[in-house]
């Protein structure tokens, strides 16, 4: 049985500057830096979690 996780690209599409701190902190773990970048991540509980707290920020492709 082969268990295949699956990948999720995320990139930021509005700025961070007047955000809560923690919403801040939350794409830098992510590794987002600015507008337009894109990143990739195994699609796990704990990513998909800080997609849902700052998803008016991103957009995710899948």
């Amino acid at each position: 049985m082969v268990n295949i996780m699956s990948t999720i690209k995320i990139k930021q599409i509005r700025s961070k500057i007047r955000r809560p701190k923690d919403q801040k902190k939350t794409l830098e773990a992510l590794g987002l830096r600015k507008i337009g970048h894109i990143v990739e991540h195994k699609k796990t509980p704990s990513i998909e979690g800080m997609i849902a707290k700052v998803s008016h920020l991103i957009t995710v492709i899948e």
